[in-house]
């Protein structure tokens, strides 16, 4: 296995990762009940997925 001939500075390591950042998810409004949720998900609070009904959902 190659090793590096010189230690890299920290400055180095820590500009390499600035981009690791989490991202926020992106959310979108269920067009049934106006929920959010996920997209290309079914939504938790209607059941619906693209017009259509594919879960029931427990009433509480």
């Amino acid at each position: 296995m190659p090793l590096p001939k010189r230690r890299h500075s920290r400055t180095r390591g820590r500009k390499r990762r600035t981009n690791w950042k989490l991202s926020a998810p992106n959310v979108v409004d269920c067009p049934q009940c106006h929920h959010p949720r996920l997209p290309h998900h079914i939504c938790t609070n209607c059941g619906y997925y693209n017009g259509r009904k594919v879960i029931a959902v427990k009433e509480v």
